[in-house]
C-alpha cells in the first residue's frame, strides 16, 4: 500500500467517524422528563418532544436505560371501548422537518420495574435508538409535579 493510498484510507476513515455524530445532531430532544405513580411504583414513564430538524425522514426504534429493567416505546390504543397501553414495536416515525410529541395519554416511554424509586429531582439516563440517526443519550429529570399537557398530537409541528 503506497503512502498516498494509506493516507487517503485514514482521512477517510476520520472522514466518517465525524459524520455519525453529525446525523444525531438533526434529531433534537427538547423538555423531557420522567413520571411514576408513587415512591413504590414499580413502573414509570418518560415524555418529550423529538424534533427531525434534517431533510430525511427518521424513526425512533428503541430506548433503554439502567433505570428499568425492562423499557419499551408505548402508545394509547381503544380496544373494545377500553383505552390500554401497548407495546410499539415498529416505532414512532419521525419526519423531516416534524416535531413528534412523546406525552402522557399518547406515545411514550414505558418502563417497568424501576430499578429504584422515581424521585422529584433525580435525573434518569436513557439512550433513543433512531434507525438513521443512530443512538442519542440523554438525562430526564424527574418530575413528579408536572400537569399532563392538553392539545398536542403526535406528528403535529410548532
Amino acid at each position: 500500500m503506497s503512502l498516498k493510498s494509506t493516507a487517503f484510507t485514514a482521512l477517510a476513515a476520520v472522514a466518517l467517524t465525524l459524520a455519525a455524530p453529525a446525523m444525531a445532531q438533526e434529531i433534537h430532544v427538547l423538555d423531557p422528563y420522567a413520571r411514576s405513580a408513587s415512591p413504590m411504583a414499580k413502573t414509570g414513564a418518560a415524555f418529550m418532544l423529538i424534533e427531525n430538524i434534517g431533510d430525511a425522514d427518521d424513526r425512533l426504534i428503541g430506548v433503554s436505560s439502567p433505570a428499568a429493567k425492562m423499557v419499551q416505546l408505548h402508545t394509547h390504543r381503544e380496544e373494545g371501548g377500553v383505552m390500554k397501553m401497548v407495546h410499539v414495536e415498529e416505532g414512532f416515525a419521525v419526519p423531516a422537518g416534524e416535531t413528534i410529541f412523546l406525552q402522557r395519554g399518547g406515545d411514550h416511554v414505558m418502563m417497568m420495574g424501576l430499578t429504584e424509586p422515581f424521585e422529584q429531582g433525580k435525573t434518569i439516563p436513557l439512550t433513543l435508538v433512531f434507525e438513521t440517526s443512530g443512538e442519542i443519550e440523554i438525562e430526564v429529570p424527574v418530575d413528579l409535579a408536572r400537569k399532563a399537557e392538553h392539545g398536542h398530537k403526535h406528528g403535529q409541528s410548532n
